[in-house]
């Protein structure tokens, strides 16, 4: 059933114990039982934990409310941190964030990609930290660890790690927050890899969601000049829910963030469910919606002071990028589905890839490694009475002693973002 004249929660709401947040067909619901879009923003003021400076998050959420965003995304965090002061602001400001599960020293490595118990036990950390914030909307298993087909080996591994965490979650008996991935907007890879972490009919080892790091659409253009019609057309009835989990292109600028109303509007509304913008802080990249003070030297030091910009106090939006989006998205009421009305049987299982198209090394629903095991064969997945042909790495190697050699989510300054991918995207264009 398409969807019906029913105002979805977008940022409504200054309500304090927000309502919880599920996955059901390719919709986000709200435990109200109203649709979810996302208009969020990404935030990571530093490299370390941006959720454990109550002060700073009550400035930024003020400024985030008067933007009209209703969620985050967080790269990085410390669970072994106090969050209760942000978590609780953010949640009074009708905002749920999105948590990325890896750290710095745990990501799956995409060229000699690993899963295992360190790795494991990492992850777990930062779930049992936020799992009991009812405002958390989902956790990423990974960002943009793929970027090139010959990576695409490491595919197994993230839905490994995908059915593992599941699995952790339901063990525990905890909230079925919905556990998925980041993906890089490559032209090659993109339709094989949303499909293969989607395929199977197994659901304890498919994601719950899948979000595109895209910077397709630079202002000015149109819908079907910008890319997003193609987009679109791979995200027909997707099994699961589909957002971009960083837009925001800002050549030539300033961005009029247009694509917004092709997300939220006819085109797209019925597949996708928003957007998250890159990003909230002013960096050198210039991609930021505000800053906390001018830029300094890249050699300056001080309190809050990181790669020649200050990193916390008042934020001060930036013009008029900040005004543009604010204004986009007050003009922006998303239609949606009473959840009681949605039949997901019309989205449509994708089959999993074979290898050799375009590149694409995973041939089939191939036998997941268990932890601690390295794939060997990409041959489809074995009948019931046989055995994965996967075997014990040799020694006691870990990936935790090696950080990832191009993590795309990382920035020129050293900090959690999408820059490299952005990048990347530029090359390919040009």
């Amino acid at each position: 059933m398409k969807a019906s004249f029913l105002s979805a929660v977008v940022g409504a709401g200054l309500t304090h114990a927000l309502p919880t947040i599920e996955a059901v067909g390719n919709k986000f619901f709200t435990s109200n039982g109203d649709q979810f879009f996302l208009k969020g923003v990404a935030y990571q003021l530093t490299p370390a934990d941006p959720l454990v400076d109550t002060e700073q998050c009550k400035r930024d959420a003020a400024l985030m409310e008067k933007l009209g965003a209703n969620s985050i995304r967080v790269y990085h965090v410390d669970p072994s941190a106090n969050h209760d002061g942000c978590m609780d602001v953010f949640e009074k400001a009708g905002i749920y964030p999105l948590i990325d599960l890896d750290t710095f020293d745990t990501y799956i490595l995409p060229n000699d990609p690993w899963w295992n118990q360190t790795q494991h036990d990492r992850y777990a950390e930062v779930m049992d930290a936020f799992i009991k914030y009812d405002n958390v909307l989902g956790f990423f298993i990974g960002n943009e660890i793929i970027i090139q087909a010959d990576q695409s080996l490491a595919a197994p591994y993230i839905k490994a790690a995908t059915r593992d965490m599941k699995a952790y979650r339901d063990k525990k008996k905890y909230r079925k927050v919905p556990i998925g991935y980041s993906a890089a907007d490559i032209a090659e890879l993109r339709p094989m890899l949303q499909d293969y972490l989607t395929c199977g009919g197994n659901s304890s080892e498919n994601v719950d969601f899948f979000a595109l790091n895209s910077y397709e659409w630079c202002d000015p253009t149109k819908y079907a000049e910008s890319g997003y019609a193609n987009l679109q057309s791979m995200a027909k009835d997707f099994p699961v829910p589909i957002f971009f989990s960083e837009t925001g292109c800002n050549v030539p600028g300033p961005r009029l963030f247009g694509d917004q109303n092709a997300i939220f509007g006819p085109e797209m509304v019925n597949d996708w469910s928003g957007a998250l913008i890159y990003e909230w802080i002013e960096e050198e990249n210039h991609y930021g919606l505000i800053s906390y003070g001018p830029k300094l030297e890249p050699t300056a030091t001080g309190a809050n002071i990181e790669g020649g910009f200050t990193r916390a106090g008042t934020p001060t939006p930036v013009l008029p990028d900040f005004t543009n989006l604010q204004n986009q998205w007050a003009t922006i009421t998303p239609t949606g589905i009473k959840r009681s009305d949605y039949d997901p049987k019309h989205v449509s299982t994708r089959a999993c890839p074979t290898s050799g198209v375009q590149g694409w090394l995973v041939n089939g629903n191939v036998a997941l490694p268990t932890i601690g095991e390295t794939l060997t064969t990409n041959a489809p997945r074995p009948a019931a009475t046989q055995e994965a042909e996967v075997s014990q790495p040799a020694g006691s190697a870990s990936p935790t002693s090696t950080k990832n050699p191009a993590p795309m989510n990382k920035e020129l300054t050293g900090m959690s973002a999408g820059l490299v991918g952005v990048m990347l995207f530029f090359t390919f264009w040009l």
